[in-house]
């Protein structure tokens, strides 16, 4: 097991340093270690321990426990289903479970039973056969990607702590005091960007429950919470998906004029982030800057700072390596050593390049600038390649989108599935396609909509970074995209 730079950075904090903030209480960097190193010695008989369970100090200290003791640490996201968490748990041979969600876990019936308590947290375990990980895995992230099933991609803690380390230098210059997790920690995004850069760089991480973040489940997310958060916890910096940025942007637009607090450096990643938005963003008075990350990666590869912008993602880090083969991204980073159950292949683990599956391109300035996934690729009946990202950010510029999906392959129209803005009517909607539509070439232009519920991870139709899971919202609006097929200008079928 590598030596943990997170632990080392943490043992030459000042003791009596503020490290971690709850919603109850703050935790020195001495409570930290003792913690972590008590806990770990709970978990010596684990070897690959889960953690299900809200953002708050004790998920951290667990994950820290778990460098202590030289066990794999499985987070393990809330937004999964009864199926996806019973596949992450039998893939991985997980053995013990740290959870608020016993009944959870319970249901699953693969044997895990209460043994204890820890922070608030119930302590299950059960007996079971290992599963073979590559040599060194620290950390497992099941991702639940555009299929469905979680794929389990396995990391290296030297790999991640290089990722963490790369943030630090490429933020050097900005004035970071204290980070707020906005996102779920068992995302790698938030888990790396937001625990261990802020720790590496001696910051305040400050860990709130996800309903204090303004998340709502199924009933969306309330962006006054996430602005009285950042209020009241004086954040200096946040990492955002676009929907949220979105929505942040639209309540400041709302309440002008009312004095606050703004961080010094907001990231937004998961999903292409359209131009309008980051200047509406800044017009704000919010610092949005766009990056890029993959899980097999370490997390981010390239990020946007103030002062080296653009339109594209940003310059990769220090710590990897990029190139372009074919027009799709390859990253060579030495965080991935492999899937759970699946071969090391040739082009895969141990610091060898990988194709990430992104259409990309660098500028004069080195900067990366991607253009869709190259599986999303739509060609028209009319043999003209269009990515749907493009499309669908020019549409999420609108302020009464919420969301959407581009689809049409083989097709002479575009169809567009769209999740109204809380409160926008179907008619303010077709009119702000209608004038997304004047702003695009003919033929990318949306010709069919159709209406849909918010695309969630509860609901199957939405990863856990909100990335939507373009496969399932096809299927189930399949009968209102035929229903449209034979309008002959943009329709409102709602489905709800």
């Amino acid at each position: 097991m590598a030596e943990s730079a997170v632990l080392q950075a943490l043992e030459t904090r000042a003791p009596d340093s503020v490290v971690l903030v709850g919603r109850e209480r703050s935790w020195t960097a001495t409570e930290v270690l003792a913690e972590a190193h008590g806990l770990a010695g709970r978990l010596a008989p684990g070897r690959v321990v889960g953690v299900l369970a809200d953002n708050g100090p004790a998920w951290v200290v667990a994950d820290l426990a778990c460098q202590v003791a030289g066990a794999v640490h499985l987070p393990l996201p809330e937004f999964f289903n009864t199926g996806q968490l019973r596949h992450v748990l039998e893939q991985s041979g997980a053995d013990t479970v740290i959870t608020a969600h016993p009944e959870r876990i319970g249901a699953i019936d693969l044997g895990f039973s209460v043994v204890g308590r820890w922070q608030g947290l119930h302590w299950m375990r059960r007996v079971t056969d290992p599963v073979v990980l590559p040599q060194g895995t620290a950390k497992i992230s099941f991702t639940s990607g555009s299929t469905g099933t979680p794929k389990g991609v396995c990391l290296g803690l030297a790999g991640l702590h290089d990722t963490a380390a790369a943030l630090c230098e490429r933020l050097g210059a900005l004035p970071l005091q204290r980070h707020l997790a906005v996102l779920p920690l068992a995302l790698l995004l938030e888990n790396v960007a937001g625990v261990y850069a802020p720790i590496l760089r001696g910051m305040q991480v400050h860990l709130l429950p996800q309903s204090d973040m303004g998340w709502q489940g199924m009933s969306g997310f309330d962006p006054a919470r996430l602005a009285a958060a950042i209020e009241r916890e004086r954040a200096d910096s946040v990492v955002l998906v676009p929907e949220l940025l979105k929505a942040w942007v639209m309540f400041v637009g709302a309440a002008a004029g009312t004095a606050r607090h703004q961080p010094a450096f907001v990231a937004v990643g998961g999903a292409r982030v359209a131009p309008e938005l980051l200047a509406a963003a800044r017009a704000a008075g919010i610092p949005a800057c766009q990056g890029y990350g993959l899980t097999e990666a370490g997390s981010v590869v390239a990020l946007n700072i103030p002062g080296d912008d653009g339109e594209g993602v940003g310059r990769p880090l220090p710590h990897l390596d990029c190139r372009v083969e074919a027009g799709e991204l390859h990253v060579r980073a030495c965080a991935f050593l492999g899937y759970v159950g699946v071969a090391a292949g040739a082009d895969g683990p141990g610091g060898d390049w990988f194709p990430t599956g992104d259409l990309a391109r660098f500028d004069a300035h080195g900067h990366l600038h991607l253009d869709g996934r190259c599986k999303n690729l739509l060609i028209t009946s009319y043999g003209r390649n269009i990515s749907p990202e493009w499309v669908e950010s020019a549409l999420l510029a609108a302020p009464a989108i919420l969301q959407a999906v581009v689809c049409g392959d083989g097709e002479a129209r575009l169809a567009a599935i769209v999740v109204p803005r809380p409160g926008a009517a179907a008619a303010e909607v077709r009119l702000a396609v209608q004038r997304v539509n004047r702003a695009l070439p003919e033929y990318a232009r949306i010709g069919r909509l159709v209406l849909s519920e918010p695309f969630h991870p509860a609901n199957g139709l939405a990863t856990g970074n909100g990335r939507p899971r373009r496969a399932h919202i096809l299927e189930k609006h399949s009968a209102a995209l035929a229903a449209a097929h034979h309008d002959h200008e943009v329709s409102h079928h709602v489905v709800l």
